[in-house]
C-alpha cells in the first residue's frame, strides 16, 4: 500500500516546480531517488577514478610477478648448472688457445712463407713469385694476405694445396686462376693464401 501511494505521490509531482535551493522541502520519495542516484555516481566515480586504477596496478604487478618467476626459473636452471657450464668454459679456453697457438705471429710469417715456398718446391711447382699483401683486419683476427703465382702440372698444383692444407698454422687458399702457358706447355696458377693473427686490444 506504502508503495502504492509512492507512485501515485511522484506521478503527481510536478519537476518544473523543484526548486534546488530548496531541495529539503522536495518530496520524500524525491529526496530518496535523488539519493539512491548521488550515491550511484559517488560509487560509480570511486570505480572508475580508483578501482580502475587498482585493477592496472594488480595487472602490471602479476605481470611482473610472471616475468620475475621466469627469471628465477632461469637463474635457478644456470646455478643447478652452474659446475657444467664451468667445466664449458674452461674446455672453450682451452679450445681457444690451441686455435690461437695456430695463428702466427708477426715473427713467424717470413718462416710460413718459406714453408709454403718448401712444399711448392716439393710438389715440383716452380713458384715464380710469392708476395705479402696489405693486412686486413676483422673484429677478432687480422688477416694476412699472400699472392702466389706458381707453375705446374695439374697433380702439382693438388700437391700443393694438400701441403698447405696440412701446415700446423692456419692457412686457407682462395681465388685460384689457372690457365696455360704459351711457351713451357705448363699450367700457370694464381692463387691467394691467407693466414691470420690473433689481434691485439690496442688495434
Amino acid at each position: 500500500m506504502a508503495f502504492r501511494d509512492t507512485l501515485e505521490q511522484l506521478q503527481n509531482i510536478d519537476l518544473a516546480e523543484l526548486d534546488f535551493e530548496n531541495i529539503g522541502v522536495w518530496p520524500y520519495p524525491v529526496r530518496v531517488i535523488l539519493l539512491v542516484l548521488l550515491v550511484i555516481l559517488v560509487l560509480l566515480g570511486t570505480y572508475f577514478f580508483h578501482i580502475q586504477d587498482l585493477n592496472a596496478q594488480l595487472d602490471s604487478e602479476k605481470q611482473r610477478e610472471t616475468q620475475l618467476k621466469q627469471q628465477f626459473e632461469n637463474k635457478a636452471h644456470q646455478a643447478a648448472n652452474l659446475d657444467a657450464y664451468r667445466k664449458q668454459m674452461a674446455e672453450l679456453e682451452e679450445s681457444f688457445e690451441v686455435l690461437r697457438a695456430q695463428f702466427p705471429s708477426d715473427t713467424e710469417v717470413p718462416g710460413l712463407l718459406e714453408d709454403i715456398t718448401e712444399i711448392g718446391l716439393g710438389s715440383s711447382l716452380n713458384i715464380t713469385s710469392i708476395e705479402l699483401q696489405p693486412e686486413r683486419a676483422a673484429e677478432l683476427y687480422v688477416e694476412l694476405p699472400i699472392k702466389i703465382t706458381a707453375e705446374g702440372g695439374y697433380h702439382d698444383f693438388g700437391s700443393f694445396i694438400s701441403g698447405v692444407a696440412g701446415l700446423s698454422r692456419i692457412v686457407t687458399l682462395h681465388d685460384y686462376e689457372i690457365t696455360s702457358t704459351k711457351n713451357s706447355g705448363l699450367l700457370k696458377m694464381d692463387i691467394e693464401a691467407r693466414t691470420y693473427r690473433y689481434k691485439l686490444q690496442d688495434e
